[in-house]
């Protein structure tokens, strides 16, 4: 039924659906470009319309009544700033915990412009020995869908300019807000 009604939503706003890729039971899936808060809804939109669920961080004081309910119902998972542990070291242990889990992270941590990538989606994905999953948005071509499934060789310099030319061929929704390499 999300399934149905999601296609449905985003063929009414024009959206088409580009490549999904292969299934896999955990990945982190980097969202780009994000220059836009309506990316967080056409990205849930698109993961239901193709069957999958993926979750995303929030702040863990966000997690009271009656907002735990709603974050819990959208995949919210609650992060403490305030353990010791770093986000990274609390979302690999969520790895670790679940058989199945997508993680969805925007790489450059803001919708404002960003010089450079945040690189805690990277090193959640290395350190749970995960795939990143590469999702976009093209508004050009109103176009949501994968680039395909991309293993961290654990040089990070490397691995996250090769991510991030990925997604030089898409148009974001506020274009100066993304910067290509």
């Amino acid at each position: 039924m999300k399934k149905a009604i999601s296609k449905a939503l985003l063929k009414m706003m024009g959206w088409k659906q580009g490549p999904i890729g292969e299934y896999v039971p955990k990945c982190v899936v980097c969202v780009a470009p994000h220059t836009s808060n309506w990316d967080f809804i056409l990205g849930k939109l698109f993961y239901l319309s193709i069957g999958r669920e993926a979750s995303f961080l929030i702040k863990k004081e966000w997690f009271f009544f009656p907002f735990n309910l709603f974050f819990n119902w959208i995949g919210g998972v609650p992060v403490d700033r305030s353990k010791k542990t770093s986000v990274t070291d609390q979302m690999v242990d969520e790895f670790n915990k679940r058989k199945q889990f997508h993680l969805a992270v925007t790489p450059e941590g803001t919708r404002k412009r960003s010089e450079e990538w945040k690189k805690g989606f990277y090193y959640i994905a290395l350190n749970a020995k995960i795939p990143i999953l590469l999702a976009y948005f093209d508004y050009n071509d109103k176009e949501i869908g994968t680039k395909g499934l991309f293993y961290p060789t654990g040089d990070v310099t490397e691995d996250i300019n090769n991510i991030r030319a990925c997604y030089n061929d898409v148009t974001a929704r506020n274009p100066k807000n993304f910067v290509k390499i």
